[in-house]
């Protein structure tokens, strides 16, 4: 069976939508796969976005139909991202993109235990991302 989408996309709820899109597409090299305007004019009622080989979707926050929050400043996302690269200089790279985009880095690049090299950093808007590539021999 031939899939347009992996089997687990993320869908996250992020305002403003516009400016996570910019943020997503300068920091992971996200390319726009959908984007539906609401009806407003004003938000995105649904992007999806190809990020390393992946899906992720988002919108903005719709109170008026019971739809989650975003996090509240001060206050992070409970949920994270997992992305895996092929090189461990992906990981580098990325994390000193995104930092530069305003993410907050929580753990530098590093080698982990585990036999990775890894970061982990909060994009603007609260949600986590965690990098992973394996480590070179």
């Amino acid at each position: 069976m031939n899939r347009q989408r992996p089997r687990v996309s993320p869908y996250l709820t992020v305002s403003p939508a516009a400016a996570a899109i910019a943020f997503y597409t300068g920091a992971f090299g996200a390319k726009q796969r959908a984007l539906m305007p609401s009806v407003d004019g004003l938000r995105i009622a649904h992007c999806e976005l190809l990020i390393n080989d992946g899906s992720v979707m988002l919108a903005d926050a719709f109170p008026e139909f019971g739809q989650t929050r975003v996090p509240m400043p001060g206050e992070h996302s409970t949920m994270s991202v997992s992305l895996e690269y092929d090189k461990a200089q992906d990981v580098d790279d990325i994390c000193a993109r995104a930092a530069k985009l305003g993410a907050k880095i929580e753990t530098q690049p590093t080698n982990s235990f585990w036999g990775t090299r890894y970061a982990s950093l909060r994009d603007p808007f609260g949600h986590r991302w965690i990098l992973n590539a394996p480590l070179e021999k």
